[in-house]
């Protein structure tokens, strides 16, 4: 390698689509890059639902923060949160991946992670949870909540 070019350092970011996992050069990260095994693009200003066999691969395997919403479909406050973590997905992506888990649907992953109430945000960082909220809240509580934490 010549000794004028650095080495670059790769993040690693699944596709919300077919799992495949990606890898591009860390100073590209806010760039909404395509996926290298189906092509659909690796963001989509949209939350991806994630279950048992997804939710390690999006989480513990990817180089940038998750929020995880656990819900509930019968959830009341859940339903009403739901529109404003859905449009905060479009203002946070690409730095951080937005995800809902239904604790109806993957009774395991809510027990893993110990979810007793709903609505219950979770953001994840390498892996490892760094922050958790229990209660609905608006986009612009989300928005606050999550660069608090990323910040720290």
């Amino acid at each position: 390698m010549p000794a004028n070019r650095a080495m670059t350092s790769t993040i690693t970011i699944p596709c919300p689509h077919c799992d495949a996992l990606n890898r591009m050069p860390a100073e590209r990260r806010g760039h909404r890059g395509t996926c290298g095994r189906c092509g659909k693009r690796l963001f989509t200003g949209h939350p991806i639902a994630l279950d048992a066999g997804r939710f390690d691969r999006h989480v513990a395997a990817a180089d940038l923060p998750v929020l995880v919403d656990f819900w509930a479909p019968w959830c009341g406050p859940c339903r009403a949160m739901a529109p404003a973590f859905e449009a905060i997905a479009g203002d946070l992506e690409p730095a951080v991946r937005l995800a809902k888990v239904d604790t109806e649907a993957e009774p395991a992953l809510a027990a893993r992670f110990g979810i007793r109430a709903i609505p219950t945000l979770a953001l994840f960082r390498g892996g490892r949870e760094i922050a958790r909220h229990s209660g609905a809240m608006s986009q612009a509580t989300i928005r606050e909540w999550v660069a608090g934490h990323l910040t720290a």
